[in-house]
């Protein structure tokens, strides 16, 4: 960037990129417990109501404890962010203390055979990429972010990763394509509804609008695909997970691995629910559901219910 008058945005990017990270926590657990304590926020409301759809049968205190802890993580993740894309790759790497499962990669890529890496919107994801770019080269989706500074701001970071960034349409999926059959890695992040259309796929039995991208990238390449996430740990720094995925990916329709990666997300969600980032409006993906985070929450939980009894019915039905 030139010395040029420099946007509001941008300084305010570039100072919390150069804070240390303790630092950048500490500024969200502050934001968090005025949000707990104050209820003001529009986005606690979506992070109580979805932890309702999918956490059901978790008494009243144990929901509460998992939402105040929710919003304090996942405000600290995004902070992290800023730390994280304001750091030199190396000091990124060193934040891993520990990387379980690193096996599992070595062994996926010594197959040649190219690799989806799963990434859901879990934890604090960001801190991976450094380390993963160490191991292999990355292709990957990149949706420009629409303020500018900003969009320069994880440019200028993505490319101390040497990651290679492609557009979010045919044309970058076909790159995708090509760099996984010659033996190169993707990283998707698969729970969000797509822009336009989706396969209607079960999702806490809900059927939501979904993408099946990531499943069609695994079937026709034949690539390997592992489940990546990454959390902090006690020692203020981040444990990072490698988890295979159930083979049955591998196998069926691209809606088969789509159910499959839903249920592997659904499944990490269960095991810390806490490390899950709830504000996403996701089930808005189903026709029925346009207006759900505008009901008050027991009308919204009611037509939810509704939805899940009627998807339940279905698939008891016998197929002829």
């Amino acid at each position: 960037m030139t010395e040029k008058q420099k946007s509001s945005t941008t300084r305010l990017l570039h100072f919390f990129g150069r804070q240390p990270i303790l630092f950048s926590r500490f500024y969200a657990r502050l934001l968090a417990g005025i949000v707990n304590i104050l209820h003001v926020s529009k986005t606690e409301k979506t992070i109580r109501l979805n932890i309702k759809i999918c956490l059901p049968h978790l008494n009243k205190a144990e929901r509460e404890r998992i939402t105040r802890a929710a919003i304090r993580n996942e405000l600290q993740s995004y902070m992290e962010f800023f730390s994280i894309w304001g750091s030199p790759t190396e000091k990124n790497i060193s934040r891993l203390r520990k990387i379980h499962g690193e096996h599992y990669l070595h062994e996926a890529l010594a197959e040649g055979k190219g690799l989806v890496l799963i990434v859901p919107h879990f934890g604090t994801w960001e801190i991976m990429n450094s380390w993963i770019a160490q191991q292999t080269q990355m292709t990957i989706m990149y949706k420009p972010i629409k303020n500018p500074d900003a969009d320069e701001f994880v440019r200028e970071a993505r490319s101390r990763d040497q990651a290679h960034l492609v557009p979010t349409d045919e044309s970058g999926v076909r790159q995708i394509f090509k760099a996984l059959k010659q033996g190169g890695t993707t990283v998707i992040l698969p729970d969000h509804t797509p822009n336009v259309g989706g396969e209607m796929i079960g999702y806490f039995g809900v059927p939501l609008a979904s993408s099946n991208l990531s499943a069609k990238l695994i079937q026709k390449t034949k690539a390997r695909s592992l489940l990546l996430y990454a959390i902090r740990n006690e020692s203020d720094d981040f444990d990072m997970f490698i988890e295979p995925m159930d083979e049955q990916i591998y196998q069926g329709s691209a809606n088969d691995g789509t159910r499959v990666i839903h249920q592997t997300i659904e499944h990490l969600i269960t095991r810390f629910p806490e490390h899950y980032h709830w504000s996403y409006k996701r089930f808005k993906a189903n026709p029925e559901l346009g207006d759900l985070y505008t009901l008050p929450n027991e009308q919204a939980i009611a037509k939810i219910n509704a939805i899940k009894a009627e998807n339940h019915s279905l698939a008891d039905e016998p197929q002829l």
